[in-house]
């Protein structure tokens, strides 16, 4: 009786270091006993961290501009800060910013069933990389409002500014058309950036 108990014992132990010893390597450290530190296995944790990329315009407190218009003449009522600001991929190159009417043929209307209208091409700016050469919307630049209603108004080179922001002060004037009749033009333009 005696005997068997020893075997079951042995068996038991022989059992257990085979279950120790077919744990994978890294499961456990071992350590000496001559009293030296004794190190655990190791852990890892990757860290994966992404900061996307932004693209912003703003106009600041300016939300609206009011020109007093003369009939037959050029008027002038301020200007607009536009400042774009971005955070981009090193891979981006440029920065460029438009300013565009969702029609060439109203860029403002006094909104009447027959409407009489200011077209987009006598809505001029200057400004950014314009210098101080008044220039029409009357470009087409592709996803950026109507045919012949857009301006491309700065391109700024990223270079390695790729955390940057640009204040582009746009002057905006309305050129009247000498048939105009009285009356309340109203209108919107927007201002929109593209880094490439």
């Amino acid at each position: 009786m005696r005997f068997s108990s020893q075997i079951s014992k042995l068996s038991f132990v022989a059992a257990a270091a085979l279950a120790i010893a077919s744990l994978p390597s890294h499961a456990f450290a071992a350590c000496s006993t001559s009293g030296s530190p004794c190190n655990s296995n190791t852990a890892s944790v990757s860290l994966v961290a992404t900061l996307g990329e932004s693209l912003t315009v703003s106009t600041g407190a300016t939300s609206q501009l009011t020109f007093n218009l003369t009939d037959g003449q050029t008027t002038s009522a301020g200007s607009v800060p536009v400042t774009t600001s971005w955070v981009l991929l090193p891979s981006r190159t440029t920065v460029k910013v438009y300013g565009y009417f969702a029609s060439s043929t109203a860029a403002l209307t006094d909104g009447y069933t027959t409407p009489d209208n200011i077209p987009s091409s006598d809505v001029l700016a200057d400004g950014g990389a314009l210098g101080t050469t008044y220039t029409a919307f009357s470009s087409t630049n592709s996803g950026f409002g109507a045919a012949s209603a857009s301006l491309l108004l700065d391109t700024v080179s990223v270079g390695t500014s790729f955390v940057s922001s640009k204040l582009d002060t746009i002057n905006l004037e309305v050129a009247t058309p000498a048939t105009l009749p009285a009356g309340t033009y109203n209108g919107t333009i927007t201002f929109q950036a593209q880094a490439n």
